[in-house]
């Protein structure tokens, strides 16, 4: 099974890439070449390095929140 993570776009870079924060001072480059209409800020939905959907803030919170359940 593969899962989607929510991440907050740190950067937009040239070519579609952008870095995210994964929390604890990490970021990780990825593709928004699925979602073009990110801006710095907005959450997404990562899988396998693609950004593939944007999610409103309170949609992202309540997912990591649930996320960090256990």
């Amino acid at each position: 099974m593969c899962l989607g993570y929510p991440l907050k776009v740190l950067k937009l870079k040239d070519n579609n890439m952008a870095d995210v924060d994964m929390g604890g001072g990490t970021t990780l480059e990825i593709s928004t070449i699925f979602t073009p209409e990110v801006k710095e800020g907005d959450y997404v939905i990562v899988h396998a390095g693609f950004a593939i959907s944007v999610l409103r803030e309170d949609e992202a919170k309540e997912i990591l929140e649930l996320l960090e359940e256990k």
